[in-house]
């Protein structure tokens, strides 16, 4: 006599639960459909000039406006264009495109490292005095960089800084809404557990705070690095009050100087237009590349 094994049956419910947490409850189809809506609209919404610029930098002068300017003219130009951008006068394009990068990525470092420290101090640290200073930093991001442009270029000016890359550097490195973002997200996540065991194993706080508060605070250095690379970047006045030598521009005020002779030489232009899709690419890869890190430092640091 043999024993017939019987196959268990597995419920629907059974099933829903070996296949994970139901995520669709309280969702709505009317709902996804209004949200993926608005999505595609603020997608559009950025997506659409960088196309432009990309359809535009691939044309002649003649071509930009004589075609469509959202699709391509009969003749792709978009090499030559941009070896003219690369090659026009001696190369200066290129100058522009490095000092922009010393101005964004040193600056937007610093100023990150900067608003880090300052944040993880007066979330974690008590000392007297810590609301009032708090308060005095949240009131710079009040204060929009255009009205501190002229005082500062006074003050350079009397120690010998204008017109170098000290003028535009140095302002870069306050960020007092990155500042006010670290003491929120510190609060919020770096725990008080983590760095007293940390005191109690011998670790000082410079270490605590390079070992532990960084690795913490990674979503939120993120945030500001890209802030202040974007915001840098794209600066555009307090490189025109501070600078006066082409050699020290910025690809902004560059890019500004070219299009300013459009109407006298129509073929800046082209130089324009690859000169803004070149200027967009290093943003663009900064932003492909630094995403992954919003998720991955969200578990960093975590306490059981």
């Amino acid at each position: 006599m043999t024993a017939t094994a019987t196959k268990p049956t597995v419920t629907p419910a059974a099933r829903t639960r070996s296949a994970g947490p139901d995520r669709s409850a309280g969702r709505r189809r009317s709902s996804t459909i209004i949200v993926t809506a608005l999505l595609v609209v603020v997608a559009l919404y950025f997506l659409i000039p960088v196309y432009w610029v990309f359809v535009a930098s691939t044309k002649s002068t003649s071509d930009l406006f004589s075609t469509n300017g959202f699709w391509f003219a009969p003749t792709f130009s978009l090499w030559e264009n941009l070896g003219r951008v690369v090659s026009y006068d001696h190369g200066i394009f290129g100058r522009w495109f490095l000092n922009s990068a010393i101005y964004a990525g040193v600056g937007a470092l610093l100023a990150t490292y900067f608003a880090a420290a300052g944040g993880y101090a007066l979330a974690k640290y008590e000392f007297k005095g810590r609301n009032l200073v708090f308060g005095t930093i949240l009131g710079g991001v009040l204060v929009p960089g255009t009205a501190t442009a002229l005082p500062l270029f006074l003050l350079f000016s009397q120690m010998g800084l204008a017109n170098t890359y000290w003028s535009v550097l140095l302002p870069s490195l306050v960020s007092p809404f990155g500042l006010f973002l670290c003491r929120i997200y510190a609060q919020a996540t770096v725990d008080t557990s983590l760095i007293e065991a940390a005191r109690i194993d011998g670790a000082g706080e410079l270490r605590i705070f390079h070992t532990i508060g960084l690795k913490v605070l990674t979503p939120a250095l993120v945030t500001v690095f890209l802030f202040q690379l974007v915001g840098i970047w794209n600066n555009y006045f307090l490189p025109l009050v501070m600078l006066s030598d082409s050699e020290l521009y910025p690809i902004t005020l560059g890019l500004n100087n070219w299009l300013s002779q459009v109407d006298r030489l129509p073929e800046f232009y082209e130089l324009t237009t690859g000169g803004v899709l070149l200027s967009i690419i290093p943003l663009s890869i900064a932003m492909i590349v630094l995403q992954r890190f919003w998720r991955g430092g969200l578990t960093e640091g975590a306490v059981k």
